[in-house]
Parts: structure tokens; sequence; C-alpha cells
């Protein structure tokens, strides 16, 4: 299907009817968030849309460039807002994520939880295969309920093999440790920042509503849309990326 391109100012349009330029309360605005503030209505901080054309096109650039050298981007996002949209972005393109809840270490203990997963693989491939029959009935039921957690915890990153080039986050607040050691680790962090966030905690901020769903979404499908072209591309050579 052939995507519709819209103009400078249907685009704008668009992001105001999708509530993707709706702020939090002027109280709660974050100091180093005011330049990107375009106006106030009821009290209600609207975010300038020049802010947040300029904000995603340098962070379609970062992830077009990590995505071309087949590198990995971690999409991160745990709201039932933003669960959807990027467990689609992410499948997608291949992309591990993260959308229940960030494990601790993940970035800066990352030998641990790749062991981890790599058990949880395991136990996973012996349920399947028959392996666990040897068992009595009550550990096979304890290694049962084992798995199952592990499969809701380890969802998203069971090929995560090594640490990404760049992670992509939705609700930079509720994120802040995934941030933090995204940070430490040198790795690049582009996110939906929000009125109430700290723009320079992230390297490519993209200054949206992070709460409402349909801002999300249009946040992704522009993404979407960017990286589609660089997956036709590279399709042939890296098996399971769709490209429709």
């Amino acid at each position: 299907m052939t995507e519709t391109t819209l103009t400078h100012e249907e685009n704008i349009l668009e992001m105001a009817k999708l509530g993707v330029l709706f702020g939090h309360t002027k109280s709660k605005t974050h100091p180093k968030m005011r330049p990107f503030i375009g106006a106030t209505k009821n009290e209600v901080e609207l975010i300038d849309p020049e802010a947040t054309l300029a904000g995603l096109a340098k962070a379609i650039e970062a992830m077009q460039a990590v995505f071309e050298k087949r590198g990995t981007i971690l999409i991160v996002g745990t709201s039932p807002s933003a669960r959807p949209a990027l467990e689609a972005f992410a499948t997608r393109f291949a992309f591990p994520f993260v959308t229940r809840r960030w494990l601790g270490g993940t970035l800066t203990n990352f030998s641990v939880i790749t062991a981890r997963v790599k058990h949880f693989l395991d136990m996973k491939e012996k349920l399947a295969s028959g392996g666990l029959s040897k068992y009595t009935k009550k550990e096979q039921l304890k290694h049962g309920v084992e798995i199952g957690k592990m499969g809701r915890t380890f969802r998203g990153v069971e090929t995560f093999i090594r640490r990404p080039d760049l992670m992509l986050v939705v609700d930079a607040n509720t994120h802040k440790t995934a941030i933090a050691e995204a940070k430490l680790m040198k790795i690049p962090v582009a996110a939906i920042i929000d009125t109430d966030d700290d723009p320079s905690t992230v390297t490519y901020p993209i200054f949206a509503n992070d709460h409402a769903k349909s801002s999300i979404e249009w946040v992704m499908q522009e993404l979407t849309k960017a990286l589609v072209p660089v997956a036709e591309r590279i399709a042939k050579e890296v098996p399971g990326i769709a490209t429709s």
C-alpha cells in the first residue's frame, strides 16, 4: 500500500488532532522544557510542533544509521498505552523490547541477564522436547511455573545477545533506571519527552505526549515509515525483518 505524504501543515494538524502536542499542566513543566513549549491553553502546556518535528527527524536519522549498520535498537516502554505500538514496531524490525518491567542490570550487568535468558531458553526447550519428564509430577509442575514466570520476565529479549547500539524509550520519568544504565554504558537514548521530563537526560528527545495512546502510535508510525526503506534494503541479508 502506498503511504500518503502529508504537507507540513497537514502533519501539524494531524499531530494536534491526535493529542501529540498536549503536555501536562503548567505547574508540572520541567524548567528545561520551556524552550519547547509553544503555548498554554487552560493551564495545559502545548508542545511546539516545530520542536516535535525537529526532534523526531534527529531521532530518525540516528535510528536509520544504527539499522543500516545492522545494529541493535532496544525498545523500552512499560505503560499499557505504549505496549501494543512498541511491540508491533519491535517485532516488525526484529528489535528486542522491554514492555513489562525493566530488570535492573539489563545493560550494566549484561552477562548475568543473558545467562538467565539462556537458562530460560534451555528450560523451555527441555519442556517442549520432553526433557523434564524424568522429574516427578510435583517437580515438573514447579519447573512449569518457573518457565512461565521467566517467559513473562524475558519476553522480548530472548534473542538479546549483545548490548544495544541505541535505546528508544517511551516515558523518560518512568524509565530513569534504564536511561541511567544506558548512560553508564555510553549507549545513546532516543525518547518521547513530555513537558514534565528533563530533555537533557537523553540524546535524541522527541517532544510529544508520552501517555496518550494516539500520540505514541503517531510517533511509532513515523519511525516505522522511516525505517521501512532501510529494512527493504537489508531484508535479503537479515532474516526475520518484515517490510510490509
